[in-house]
């Protein structure tokens, strides 16, 4: 099954799903579905762009809570069943700040996938085997079809060999055409370089786009013709939860409605005004700031986004 809307571009997600539970800095406790490309998937949803998403699900009351959230907002669950669902532990400092432990196996078959403008990476799904080998595998078989974006969202508690987890991103960087990376996860997949310099060694492989996004402090980006920085909406935080994933999504949503995506539209991408890419980053934090400013991965719908 694909994922598609009215414009009759169709986008994959590919990545892991879970369950987050939650422990605030006030001892509270809850469950709440989750996952980077989950996240980015039911952005898209919400703003109206019908995604799929291939994943691992168990075949448990979590994957059933986990399938039914994803639906709810138009996102196209395509899952093996296998074990049980995953699990992110996230703890939330006074800040609501996020720092994770996991219990999450991933493997995905790549049959299942349909047919796709653009395939979205990201997370531990990209370096976690066996799954990660039939990202890379998809990723390079689509890429003479479709736009490949990839966030790498990077969870080095899960990572045993540091330096293979840098060869893999680096490697998948050279597949992509939009790269998003926060500064604290460019910091620790480039250690000996600035996040400018790391961004532009990243361009320089092959994307048309490289964001980094800066948390409180904004994003910049560098394309072949220069850099566009922007600064993040005042917003009071109320967790971080899906803040990157969001602005994943809704930077997805703004190269799909400025008819940027498919492999027929590499070299109009490789082009991009960076005016353009300046609205489009602006909308994408206006998002993402909607998300921190409530509990929880909830990312904005079309309606929310529009308003704001």
């Amino acid at each position: 099954m694909t994922g598609g809307d009215a414009s009759g571009r169709q986008v994959l997600v590919v990545g892991e799903a879970l369950v987050d539970l939650v422990q605030r800095a006030d001892g509270s406790r809850h469950e709440a579905p989750g996952g980077s490309p989950a996240n980015v998937a039911l952005t898209l949803g919400r703003l109206g762009r019908h995604p799929q998403l291939l994943t691992h699900l168990g075949d448990d009351d979590r994957g059933r809570l986990v399938r039914s959230w994803l639906e709810e907002s138009h996102v196209r669950v395509t899952a093996s069943a296998a074990g049980s669902t995953s699990t992110a532990t996230a703890v939330l400092d006074a800040t609501g700040a996020a720092s994770y432990e996991f219990d999450l196996a991933w493997s995905v078959d790549a049959s299942l996938a349909g047919a796709a403008d653009l395939v979205h990476i990201g997370s531990v799904a990209t370096v976690i085997e066996p799954g990660a080998t039939e990202v890379a595998r998809l990723v390079s078989d689509r890429r003479s079809t479709a736009t490949i974006s990839f966030d790498p969202n990077v969870r080095p508690a899960l990572i045993d060999d540091a330096d293979a987890a840098r060869a893999q991103v680096d490697h998948l960087v050279g597949l992509a055409d939009v790269v998003k990376v926060s500064d604290e996860d460019l910091r620790w997949l480039q250690p000996d370089l600035s996040l400018t310099d790391a961004a532009a060694a990243w361009l320089a492989a092959g994307p048309s786009v490289v964001v980094v996004t800066l948390g409180g402090n904004g994003a910049f980006a560098l394309t072949h013709a220069g850099r566009v920085s922007i600064v993040a909406p005042l917003v009071t935080v109320v967790d971080t939860v899906g803040a990157g994933d969001t602005f994943m999504g809704a930077l997805i949503d703004g190269l799909l409605e400025a008819d940027l995506v498919g492999a027929d539209r590499r070299d109009a991408l490789r082009e991009l005004p960076l005016g353009l890419l300046e609205q489009i980053m602006r909308k994408s934090a206006d998002a993402a700031a909607i998300t921190v400013s409530r509990p929880g991965a909830d990312p904005p719908t079309r309606r929310e986004l529009d308003a704001a």
